[in-house]
């Protein structure tokens, strides 16, 4: 049976071969198996793209014997999973959530210092396994359901945006991390 970091590198070596992007590849419980893609190209994933990826993925686990009840192949959506440097270079000037494994220390921050961050991606710099992520943190002020965007134009006083705080951690610190989507409510 196949380990499944070895699982992993062949399921990306074939959807990247396939041309697309490699995003997450997860077993969950009951025998799911689910594997996310992306495109850089115009109009993201279509349902064509993921029949395709699934399709060959099918045959892939028959001739591997690997183990699965259900496969699912999808897009990331709007608050797309950060998980490798080229994410981070790829949508460096984007707003993002970040969890960190251990509190941050900055000035700005309580004296305890911050795990979860709201801001906008600045860049990535660094060797390989050693990247260092440089992010302003700022209160992220936008509608994340159509009830919060009514609620925020009904309300009356506009708080000031504070200064962002500018910080940098290691991507190895990096618990979790997602685009923030800014959707517009209003049609």
């Amino acid at each position: 049976m196949m380990n499944s970091a070895a699982l992993n590198e062949l399921v990306e070596r074939t959807v990247e071969g396939m041309g697309y992007e490699f995003v997450e590849f997860e077993r969950l419980a009951r025998g799911l198996v689910r594997v996310t893609i992306d495109t850089t190209a115009e109009g993201g994933i279509s349902l064509e793209d993921c029949e395709a990826v699934s399709e060959q993925l099918s045959h892939l686990f028959t001739v591997e014997s690997v183990d699965y009840e259900r496969l699912e192949v999808s897009s990331p959506g709007v608050e797309r999973p950060l998980k490798r440097a080229r994410d981070w270079s790829r949508f460096a000037g984007e707003l993002a959530h970040v969890e960190l494994f251990a509190p941050l220390k900055a000035e700005g921050f309580p004296e305890a210092g911050r795990r979860k961050l709201e801001g906008r991606i600045v860049s990535i710099e660094g060797e390989s396994g050693a990247e260092t992520i440089t992010f302003d943190f700022f209160e992220v002020d936008v509608a994340r359901t159509p009830g919060a965007a009514h609620l925020r134009s009904r309300s009356k006083k506009a708080a000031a945006p504070a200064e962002p705080v500018r910080v940098s951690f290691a991507l190895a610190d990096v618990d979790r991390a997602n685009l923030i989507a800014v959707l517009n409510f209003k049609g």
